[in-house]
Formats: structure tokens, sequence, C-alpha cells
């Protein structure tokens, strides 16, 4: 199973512990995290089911290309970061 690890960041807003979920694509994986975290969906994806413009999702330390349907495969044995984009300066 794949392994699903959230930002300190994130989890500041959310619960939202490292889980080890079933899927073959971003969207299953997601959606393996959100069936027992529901709240967590809306810091994630939009109305429309696609990943916020300020969240990022890494699979083995590659940034995902599909951020609308979140087809990007996922391997059994794959990490899946996602995170907040932060922002700011002086």
């Amino acid at each position: 199973m794949a392994t699903v690890v959230f930002t300190p960041n994130l989890r500041r807003h959310v619960e939202c512990p490292t889980e080890e979920v079933a899927g073959a694509t971003v969207r299953a994986v997601l959606a393996a995290v959100f069936a027992t975290n529901p709240r967590l969906r809306t810091y994630v994806l939009d109305d429309q089911g696609a990943l916020r413009h300020h969240m990022n999702v890494f699979i083995d330390g590659e940034q995902i290309a599909d951020r609308e349907r979140l087809s990007d495969p996922v391997r059994p044995a794959s990490e899946v970061y996602v995170m907040q984009a932060l922002s700011g300066g002086s």
C-alpha cells in the first residue's frame, strides 16, 4: 500500500496523520484517505475535484503532472506527499 504523508503545516489546520492506503492513481489514493477523513478533502481539492492551487502532491519525490484528474500512477510502495504551498516575504 502507498504511504500518504501530510506536511506539518497542513496538519495545523486539520488532523491528517500519515496513512497507508491502496490505490493505483493519486485520485484513488486520496479518495481512500478522504473516506476516513472527509474534512480533509475540502483543504486539498476544490469544488470540481481538482487539486487546489495552493496544494502540491509529490509521488516518490516527483511533482504530479495531472492536477485536475489526478490520474498520475501510484505504485503500491510509493510515498505520496501532500503539502500546502507557503508564500511570504519581508
